[in-house]
């Protein structure tokens, strides 16, 4: 990729030199048309970033138009570095989630590290203190030393910079499927809390004030990352895609975090932006397109960690820690004197013009020079043509586990399946209660609970993220909204309301009409559930071209949600609290065994779901949550992966105490054994507590008695059927699921 910018640097940007950087001929001629010549190779060079599916979302744009975006709670909608809600008190919170996923295929490491910082930089360039991660992840199968690879050090690499920068990374999800196998997928989510009134846009404004580059020095690393690996298919085996990955310096982002705050909390910046993907070019441009006005920078004054780089580099490198902000003259000097206080370096680099061009100089020379509109807003929006499938899109799963076995031995199976089973090899390797606000740790309760004391408000945050790509697969439009339905529910499990909704929607080449159908029935799907909910996206991300020569990833939508409970000491976890309470089953739950954990094992992928009744799951989840927040409920979890077994197996494990429980009644309405312990789908939801504390419940019709905690064991009956495990064989499958692949 460097070889190609070089060679169109040095050249003017003919077709060819277009077609090399990832332009069609078509977009090529179009450009020529709005500059009303040829570009020289630094204009190509910034033009095919700033039109890369990554930057522009050409293929995305036009769909994500019918998300709802408004709400009552909504102080930054899409658009901005990071959406922000109102939580009440004059504060508000800043979230987003974005994706890393060719970066970490290449080198899970640093890809994951830097999508860490990534995030994080989004988070406070609008203001707010990062205060908690979560992570959305995706590998081929442990049996593949490849996956381990990349699982171990993407894992490692979240730990490394999260741990390093002192933010607590809270919760998240881990699947593991063959579709995954070259395109693993690495979504990073970031929640920040900031007084309403420090909420900064990114707009640049104000003609002849300083453009001021903050933080690390300037390098080769990441040169074409936007281009190459989020827009076009991975192949790993292609060692010109390695410099694509960034290098990270968690050290130097915490010192950036903390000027930036500081530089904002004294007033001293018109506004301020991350330089993420493209880099200056991508940073600068979007700035002045916000402000409607134009910028002059002068590359020669940037600040290099490399000797004899050329100007296209300067402007396209994705080095990392780095930040750039608008500063009115007459401030410049007390923003130089923070900075020095942080030891943060702070280099101007040029200013603001009332020209609407970006023009790139070299020493003063024009070296780059080009309408911000041509840039940002005439970029090709592309219409998809989705169409169904006409034939299979993915293989059956290998068959792991035979349709004939006693239900206990099924129920073991599942458990240690390393998408059920315990997530603790990875999360022992992050701090999650750094900044002492973390009520429920990982694998606690169904979503992070956070303290909002200390910073002028009350009550606290719960957030939650999820999706499952092989449902989705299965039914898009259904699947899609179950990962909606999912994240409302977790919050529900602890008594919080939902207050905006991020997602990032990873899928493969939209230009194939069966993915561009994927896409546009999830993304159908994701606005049926949020208006249902009456949650609105407040931004995101997409990542597509996720696929390689064996195929396209799975559709995997993941959605992140942000909600606010009154008291953070009524938010139950998820495992059983005293022998004697009782436990029930709350929500409608019609459990199938299509697309279920258990038909993956046995080697069987569905071609549909069952339909959802948006309305009933919408009231069963305002029931759940006001009868949580009364603080009677013990114990609440949401059944999914694995089914009602796998939930009571949770809640079991967690709590230390074994249940009994009676599902003939369930089995009756459910139809069949298997489908009742292991069958899954949206809906439904398992509370334990005193009787009278979960009576309640009973008045919205869908609550259903099933047994009493108590035991030592795991007994689960349905008339003459019996199924009864130890504590210690359902922890002993549970715990050792993932360690096993291992070794």
């Amino acid at each position: 990729m460097t070889d190609k910018l070089m060679r169109a640097e040095r050249t003017s940007g003919n077709e060819e030199d277009a077609r090399s950087l990832g332009l069609t001929a078509q977009e090529h001629h179009r450009i020529v048309d709005l500059l009303g010549r040829e570009p020289n190779g630094v204009e190509l060079a910034v033009f095919s970033l700033m039109w890369s599916e990554h930057c522009s979302y050409k293929h995305s744009r036009k769909l994500l138009r019918r998300l709802p975006t408004e709400g009552a709670h909504v102080v930054m909608g899409p658009g901005e570095n990071a959406g922000a809600v109102d939580v009440g008190d004059g504060l508000c919170v800043a979230f987003k989630v974005e994706s890393h996923n060719h970066p970490s295929a290449v080198e899970p490491f640093q890809g994951a590290a830097t999508g860490v910082g990534g995030i994080v930089r989004d988070v406070f360039a609008v203001g707010a203190r990062p205060i908690a991660l979560l992570d959305s992840l995706r590998f081929g199968e442990l049996d593949s030393p490849r996956s381990r690879y990349l699982f171990s050090g993407a894992v490692a690499g979240i730990g490394h910079y999260g741990n390093s920068i002192g933010v607590a990374t809270v919760g998240g999800e881990i699947y593991f499927e063959p579709a995954y196998e070259s395109n693993c997928l690495v979504n990073a989510m970031c929640v920040g809390l900031a007084p309403r009134e420090r909420l900064i846009r990114s707009a640049a404004a104000g003609e002849g004030n300083q453009l001021v580059l903050l933080g690390a020095l300037t390098g080769r690393d990441g040169i074409g990352g936007a281009s190459v690996l989020a827009s076009a298919q991975l192949d790993v085996g292609d060692p010109s895609k390695r410099p694509s990955v960034q290098i990270g310096d968690p050290f130097e982002e915490k010192k950036l975090l903390e000027c930036s705050l500081e530089l904002l909390e004294r007033g001293l910046l018109r506004s301020l932006q991350d330089l993420g993907a493209a880099g200056l070019s991508s940073s600068a441009s979007e700035m002045a397109s916000k402000g409607a006005v134009g910028i002059d920078l002068d590359v020669a004054r940037v600040p290099l960690r490399e000797q004899g780089m050329e100007a296209f580099e300067i402007m396209v490198s994705e080095s990392q820690e780095r930040m750039l902000c608008v500063v009115e003259p007459e401030r410049l000097g007390h923003v130089l004197g923070v900075c020095a206080h942080w030891e943060v370096r702070a280099t101007t680099i040029g200013e603001v013009t009332g020209s609407g061009r970006l023009r790139v100089l070299e020493r003063g020379h024009v070296v780059g020079d080009m309408p911000v509109t041509a840039l940002v807003d005439d970029c090709p929006l592309y219409d998809l043509a989705p169409a169904p499938p006409t034939a299979r899109v993915y293989p059956d799963p290998p068959r792991r586990l035979p349709d004939a076995g006693s239900a206990a031995d099924t129920l073991l199976a599942l458990l240690a399946s390393p998408n059920i089973a315990s997530k603790r090899f990875a999360y022992e390797q992050y701090d999650s209660i750094v900044g002492s606000r973390t009520v429920r740790r990982p694998g606690t309760a169904d979503a992070a609970v956070l303290m909002l004391a200390g910073d002028g408000g009350s009550g606290a945050l719960a957030i939650a993220i999820d999706g499952n790509g092989r449902r989705v697969a299965c039914d898009p439009y259904t699947g899609a909204i179950e990962a909606v339905l999912e994240c409302a529910r977790n919050l529900a499990c602890v008594g919080a309301e939902p207050l905006g909704l991020t997602n990032c929607l990873n899928f493969g080449n939209p230009e194939k009409p069966h993915v561009a159908w994927q896409l546009e029935r999830a993304v159908d799907g994701l606005a049926a559930a949020c208006r249902a909910l009456m949650v609105p996206v407040v931004g995101g991300n997409v990542s597509l071209y996720n696929e390689s020569d064996e195929g396209p990833i799975y559709p995997t939508p993941v959605v992140g949600m942000v909600g606010r409970l009154a008291d953070p000491a009524l938010a139950p976890g998820i495992g059983l609290r005293e022998p004697g309470h009782a436990i029930a089953l709350v929500g409608p739950f019609a459990p199938a065994l299509a697309g279920s954990e258990l038909e993956r094992l046995r080697g069987r992928m569905a071609d549909g779901l069952a339909e959802v009744d948006l309305e009933a799951q919408a009231r069963a989840i305002v029931a759940l949550r006001e009868a949580v927040a009364t603080g009677g409920i013990a114990s609440a979890h949401d059944i999914s992966d694995g089914g009602l077994a796998c939930a009571l197996a949770e809640c079991v494990l967690d709590g230390g105490i074994g249940a009994r429980v009676e599902l003939e009644a369930l089995a009756a309405t459910v139809g069949g054994e298997e489908a009742t312990l292991f069958g899954e789908g949206a809906g439904g939801v398992l509370v334990s507590g005193p009787i009278e504390a979960l009576q309640p419940l009973s008045e919205t019709g869908e609550l259903l008695w099933l047994g009493e905690a108590g035991g030592e064991a795991l007994e689960l009956r349905m008339g003459a059927d019996s199924l009864s495990l130890s504590m210690s064989q359902v922890r002993a499958a549970y715990e050792r699921g993932i360690p096993d692949r291992f070794s």
